[in-house]
């Protein structure tokens, strides 16, 4: 036996109490803290990890990360994700559990916090999706891997943990999962094989002019004027190379330059954000971004070639279709019409480096956690952009109702594929994807790596 019975009959007849996920999941949400800096909410993990003394626990990897495993017999081995970080937002929801929380940053500021991409619905959901996993395990046999992971909106959580061991703590996984909430009417469970999120790429540009005073512009090469000008021509590369049945976006986040209303500075930055889900038009694109810098630096006649600074690539979060096979039905049947597909999502996410450094196949799915009777008056208005708070916003807040949707999907994902027969396969010595890359592999290859999200 690996599993007896339907995953969704087995998880709807489970015995756990789940009655105090509501109060956990408050207390996550009310306690917020930043990328890398997680501690007192890893410590509240591991206390509730104290309900299943059967799972052996390995704290501590990567920083916070936590594993938490149990074996339970032959089978597969199943591996789901969690991440459980903040975001420095000021929360403006009105619930008695908003979080008040703030902390400081890399750079020492005092800022504010909130879980304002909804990571502590996923915390909460894994936890209780171990609780009803524990309390079946009669119907089914295999091993469970349940992974809770720091630092993923700084992407650099699940590297750390792959850098500080996690291939040799846990057991080889068959197949890895994660599910992330997202707006959409509550309830919803959104499915697709293939690239469902993109690749990020970010590059930090310098281009260098020739400082003098303001009231002599004739005396520089005005760096502001030359960035103003590499601005409005990165607009280009999305609307005029790339074809209009391919997805790119191109966006220029930031602009620094000088310090004082009479000084032209000698040098400005501009920072990108760059999403595909096409690998050859990643690389396309990041050519035609350094064509058009150079080629406008070169036309202002600055004296230095401009410097480029790639901190971070992403690769695209690109679903299994073997997983999405086995995971797709068992959705159907517990979920029904609220099992649909989804759509692919223009965010990016460091989900990916796990099963890379295993060799492992893998899924990522979406809950959708908007008040039904919110989403439908916005929907009806032709409002949704407006009126419907989405990840990262301070008004994102899931209905308290979708934590036993999402503990109910990670159950019946793990379950399906523990009753699946995995092909054999070679286990993988972490990829490249394990570490961060060096600038001369981010502009040679594709490597599935994080730092920015």
């Amino acid at each position: 036996m690996t599993v007896s019975g339907s995953p969704a009959g087995i998880v709807d007849n489970a015995p756990a109490d789940l009655d105090w996920m509501e109060e956990v999941y408050k207390w996550f949400h009310a306690h917020p803290e930043l990328s890398g800096a997680e501690e007192q909410t890893a410590i509240r993990i591991r206390k509730e990890l104290e309900r299943f003394p059967d799972w052996e626990i390995t704290p501590n990897l990567g920083g916070y990360g936590i594993t938490a495993v149990l074996r339970n017999g032959d089978g597969p081995t199943v591996l789901m994700r969690a991440d459980f970080d903040g975001l420095p937002v000021a929360e403006a929801t009105d619930v008695d559990y908003a979080s008040k929380h703030s902390q400081l940053n890399a750079q020492g500021e005092r800022v504010p916090t909130m879980h304002a991409c909804g990571h502590d619905h996923h915390t909460t959901s894994l936890l209780g999706a171990m609780a009803v996993l524990d309390s079946v395990r009669d119907k089914w046999s295999g091993t469970v891997i349940a992974l809770f992971q720091p630092a993923e909106e700084a992407s650099i959580g699940a590297h750390g943990m792959v850098s500080d061991g996690l291939t040799k703590a846990v057991p080889h996984p068959d197949v890895c999962l994660a599910q992330h909430v997202v707006a959409g009417p509550a309830g919803t469970v959104y499915t697709a094989p293939g690239p469902v999120m993109t690749s990020s790429t970010t590059i930090e540009i310098t281009l260098f002019g020739r400082g003098a005073h303001a009231s002599m512009p004739h005396r520089s090469v005005d760096p502001v004027v030359l960035a103003a000008a590499t601005v409005m021509k990165l607009q280009t590369v999305v609307s005029r190379e790339v074809p209009p049945n391919k997805f790119a976006v191109i966006t220029v986040a930031s602009v620094e330059a000088g310090k004082a209303n009479n000084v032209i500075p000698d040098s400005a930055r501009i920072a990108l954000s760059c999403r595909f889900y096409d690998e050859d038009l990643r690389k396309k694109c990041v050519e035609a971004i350094k064509r058009i810098v150079r080629a406008e630096a070169m036309a202002a006649g600055a004296d230095r070639d401009p410097e480029f600074k790639f901190v971070g690539l992403l690769g695209a979060t690109d679903n299994t279709d073997e997983v999405y096979d086995v995971i797709r039905p068992a959705f159907d049947e517990a979920f029904g019409e609220d099992s649909v597909e989804m759509e692919p999502w223009t965010a990016s996410e460091d989900f990916p480096v796990i099963p890379k450094a295993f060799g492992s196949p893998y899924m990522l799915w979406t809950v959708g956690i908007t008040p039904r009777t919110q989403w439908e008056r916005a929907e009806a208005s032709g409002r949704l952009d407006i009126d419907i708070p989405t990840n990262h916003n301070p008004g994102f807040l899931p209905d308290l109702s979708t934590l036993q949707t999402s503990t109910r999907a990670a159950a019946v994902g793990i379950l399906s594929c523990l009753a699946h027969d995995w092909p054999e396969r070679d286990k993988a010595k972490p990829t490249m994807g394990a570490v961060p890359p060096t600038d001369a592999e981010i502009d040679a290859v594709a490597v599935e790596t994080a730092q920015v999200n």
